[in-house]
């Protein structure tokens, strides 16, 4: 059947098509790389920028670390301070400093701190005896050590020590570097036998008792003969040194030589020098330096010396004798720019007419009337039936002073009409009494009470009140858990013997304004408005001034010597002797760092030291190399509050925060406070701690507990006697809530009598042999230190 209505079926496009006819609808692979080239470049691009980074930062990383190799090891690197500290006192370090000295160079010259130059190790150190007993001369040489070598002798063990070779001062040393930061260390074990069996064995009990005791990476040496000091010698010379972090921040000197210059007799001043390496960081001769235990000072100048230890010396140039050494060539000075020179404040200068009280302007005096006009009328709560007449002679307060925060609002209406019935003899039957309001027997005890304690108080003496307060203490003295609590004077009225104190309704959230009623000592301090930015900021610039190389600054492992003017003629001639037994420390200061502010340190009391620190004793502060007096107050860390209760000693045992006013100095730093002990006596450890914040806003407050005894009790009223003597006192601190050992919570309603008893209203049924407390609180500041330094009265 054919014809237009028959199928026709589509031909196969393959029969009859071209190649290119057939392919015509598919991609061609140029435009598919075209289409999906902008995918593969984005992620193509995407990767090869984060490998890009990834090698930029390990190439940076690797220059760091090569960088700090050769300063701390190239022969521009000042000489290694290797420190040789015996942990007990049987250990003779003169025969390990005469072999160690002897082994880097054959010829060396026998000066106080010897510095030598081994050419067969390429290596320059200077070899350091810490005095065993002096524990100030210890920490100090710690602060600038690259390495500390503990010297243990295995054929003297101690038994007073934590371990079997060490003694109790080497057991402190060893904690008070641990708290500055331990360096690199090592240990030398000394007096091993001679044969090899028991030399091994006298080895490994040695060293399975010092492990515990020192670091991980911290390892032990034989170091009898040579070849075992040739082998700690050859690791060390390789090794990367460590220093605690607050080192690194500051350039420093430790002092070769010191002498002094140019004395003025009228002022009494010199110009000190300071001969030695700069460590760490570039020095500016505009910045301020510090002088360990004398004070803040500015430079005059700074000499660039020839190196006398070169580690590679000129060709055809001989070895320098030791006069050369005292006689050293000057290469460049550095004068500091009057403009660019930091000053040196340390006190603020207060204006005594800056808090004088001006007349009031029209504006404010117009401002004041139009607030007293709109001020709201204060509604007063009368008893029902009052009229106008009656109304006059009532005080605005009384009603006030009736209702106690937490009442109902008709709780004291009720009460003053309950009494005027109750003495009236006219007992209302309507009245629906709660169990908080007592009943009508409580009235009349009430109305019993007064009349007892009239009557009780006015015959007795002083004598018999003090006597009756003291068995009544005696009573209560099993109880030790409120050490705040005072006794309430006789003779002086509580309102002016506890002035300063206020209540706060909570501890947590009542608010304290940190601006209100400051010392005069705030007006000789210093503040920021942001510390952490301020800190962000002065970092940065050390770290950029130590980036960029200027015509004032001298660089790290530049041998120098600074000309430090106007020391006090005595600070001098003191650190002169003391230069003959330990090297005088003086380092850079960052910005703001000599100004006088309140800083806080988290703060533990040590171990070995048993007798109670007190509140503002005076303490010598090592703050990192710096060195301060300071009289502390002391006080816990309230984590959800702004407030801090202060604490009258340091504890044992725990962290505490201590507040001194000192020199400004940003964290991280470490703190080691010695105390005097006697008036002659040399500083012994007290504490140890690390800086906090400088902040002269924080708020510690003093607490204090007046307590009262129960006379006559009903239920949740009570006649309370001996928290105060007088009934002006009661009225003074009748708005403060009172409370009691058993967790009762109340208020004062009255006073009874004339001898100070009162009436108080509870949340809660009171116990007879219950102890009524009120706490109050003041604001407590540190002590305004008498000198300043521990080397100096007044700088």
């Amino acid at each position: 059947m054919g014809g237009s209505r028959a199928q026709v079926n589509k031909s196969h496009k393959t029969r009859f098509a071209s190649k290119s006819s057939r392919n015509i609808h598919k991609t061609s692979l140029k435009d598919k790389h075209q289409t999906a080239k902008s995918d593969r470049n984005f992620v193509k691009g995407a990767r090869a920028a984060r490998i890009s980074r990834n090698n930029m930062i390990r190439d940076q990383k690797r220059t760091a670390a090569l960088n700090e190799k050769r300063a701390l090891s190239g022969s521009t690197s000042p000489p290694r301070v290797i420190v040789l500290f015996g942990l007990s006192a049987h250990v003779d370090l003169n025969s390990v400093e005469r072999d160690l000295l002897a082994l880097i160079s054959p010829q060396y010259s026998n000066e106080v701190f010897p510095t030598v130059v081994s050419s067969e190790y390429k290596m320059r150190a200077t070899v350091l005896k810490a005095p065993h007993g002096d524990l100030s001369s210890c920490m100090d040489m710690a602060k600038i050590a690259d390495l500390v070598a503990f010297v243990a002798s295995a054929s003297f063990p101690c038994e007073d020590g934590s371990s079997d070779y060490i003694d109790s001062f080497g057991a402190q040393c060893l904690s008070v570097f641990k708290a500055i930061g331990l360096p690199s260390t090592a240990v030398l074990i000394r007096d091993l036998p001679i044969d090899l069996k028991g030399r091994n064995e006298s080895k490994k009990i040695c060293s399975s008792s010092l492990t515990s005791e020192f670091p991980d990476h911290c390892k032990l040496y034989p170091a009898d003969t040579k070849d075992d000091l040739h082998k700690f010698l050859y690791l060390f010379k390789d090794q990367k040194l460590k220093s605690p972090h607050w080192r690194n921040q500051r350039a420093y000197v430790a002092s070769q030589k010191l002498e002094l210059l140019d004395h003025d007799s009228v002022s009494d001043k010199c110009t000190l020098c300071v001969t030695g390496y700069i460590r760490a960081r570039n020095l500016s001769v505009n910045q301020l330096v510090h002088v360990s235990g004398a004070g803040d000072f500015q430079l005059c100048k700074i000499d660039i010396l020839r190196d006398p230890y070169a580690l590679n010396p000129r060709k055809g140039q001989d070895s320098m004798d030791a006069d050369d050494v005292l006689d050293l060539k000057v290469i460049s000075s550095l004068v500091p720019d009057i403009l660019k020179q930091e000053p040196l404040h340390v006190e603020n200068v207060p204006d005594p007419l800056a808090g004088e009280q001006t007349w009031p302007t029209e504006a404010e005096m117009a401002e004041a009337e139009e607030n007293q006009k709109n001020k709201k009328l204060k509604k007063r709560r009368l008893p029902p039936g009052t009229s106008e007449y009656q109304a006059a002679w009532i005080l605005d307060g009384s009603d006030e002073d009736d209702v106690g925060s937490g009442d109902e609002s008709n709780d004291g209406m009720v009460l003053d009409e309950l009494e005027t019935d109750v003495c009236s003899g006219e007992v209302s039957k309507n009245f629906d009494f709660d169990e908080d309001q007592g009943s009508v027997d409580l009235g009349e005890s009430d109305g019993g009470t007064e009349t007892d304690s009239v009557m009780m108080d006015g015959d007795m003496t002083k004598e018999q009140i003090e006597d009756d307060i003291k068995r009544l203490k005696e009573a209560h003295a099993e109880d030790e858990e409120y050490p705040d609590e005072v006794d309430t004077p006789i003779d002086v009225p509580a309102r002016k013997r506890f002035a300063k104190y206020r209540g706060l309704k909570s501890f947590r959230t009542s608010s304290w304004d940190p601006k209100e009623s400051l010392p005069p000592e705030y007006a000789r301090i210093f503040t920021f408005d942001n510390f952490a930015r301020t800190r962000k900021h002065v970092t940065a610039k050390a770290l950029e001034q130590d980036r960029e190389s200027s015509d004032d600054t001298v660089s790290p492992g530049t041998y120098a010597r600074l000309y430090i003017k106007e020391v006090p003629k005595t600070v001098a001639s003191t650190l002169c002797l003391r230069a003959k037994i330990m090297p005088i420390i003086t380092c850079g200061l960052l910005q703001h760092e000599s100004k006088m502010s309140v800083l806080h340190f988290s703060i533990k009391k040590h171990d070995s030291y048993q007798e109670p620190i007190k509140g503002k004793e005076e303490l010598i502060f090592h703050v990192g190399f710096r060195q301060f007096v300071a009289r502390p107050v002391y006080s816990s860390d309230s984590i959800n509050s702004d407030k801090h209760k202060m604490e009258r000693f340091l504890h044992a045992g725990r962290f505490s925060v201590a507040s001194i006013y000192a020199p400004i100095s940003f964290p991280p730093s470490c703190l080691v406070a010695m105390k005097i002990a006697g008036d002659v006596g040399s500083p012994v450890l007290a504490a140890v701690g690390s800086l906090l914040s400088v902040d002269p806003d924080r708020i510690m407050l003093k607490k204090i507990i007046l307590t009262g005894y129960p006379q006559r009790v009903s239920k949740v009223r009570a006649t309370v006697r001996y928290m105060f003597h007088n009934p002006e006192d009661v009225k003074w601190f009748k708005p403060v809530e009172v409370w009691t050992k058993c967790g009762r919570r109340g208020r004062i309603t009255e006073p009874v009598g004339t001898h100070g008893a009162m009436k108080c209203h509870l949340n809660g049924v009171l116990q007879q042999n219950d102890t009524l407390c009120m706490s109050l609180f003041k604001r407590a500041y540190p002590k305004w230190p008498e000198h300043k330094f521990p080397l100096s009265n007044v700088i």
